[in-house]
């Protein structure tokens, strides 16, 4: 069955809230990527930006604490709103394209269920009542 996990937009500094949080909840942080982890043609990253965050993730419990910075070129994000996503990790490639496709139906898609370049299966959308889902599996 899936999990659902908070996960966070940052402006640059979800790396100083992570430490606070790891300092507040304890434990070990799962995994950290950087935008520099993932610059190529297809995916050019400014400069300025290669140390910022693409993924962190601090589990808590049986549950997974996950956030990003987002960087400049897509604009600061809103602290009112835009700031937090659903993240449901999948069992599999098929329940990830179930609930997907459920939960995205009449709502916006903002990126496809597909292969990441992180090295997940992935898809992002807000469903029809404004809400911000991640679907992801990781063998």
């Amino acid at each position: 069955m899936a999990t659902i996990n908070p996960h966070i937009n940052f402006n640059g500094n979800a790396e100083e809230a992570f430490e606070f949080y790891r300092a507040v909840f304890g434990g070990k942080f799962s995994k950290i990527i950087r935008l520099k982890d993932l610059a190529s043609p297809e995916f050019p990253v400014a400069d300025g930006e290669m140390n910022k965050i693409m993924h962190i993730a601090l589990p808590i419990g049986k549950n997974t604490l996950m956030a990003n910075d987002v960087p400049a070129a897509l604009g600061r994000v809103s602290e009112n709103e835009n700031r937090s996503k659903i993240v449901i990790s999948a069992d599999s490639r098929e329940e990830a394209d179930k609930l997907f496709t459920g939960l995205s139906k009449g709502g916006s898609v903002e990126m496809p269920m597909a292969d990441s370049p992180w090295g997940s299966y992935f898809g992002m959308f807000r469903d029809k009542y404004g809400i911000e889902w991640m679907i992801d599996f990781v063998k």
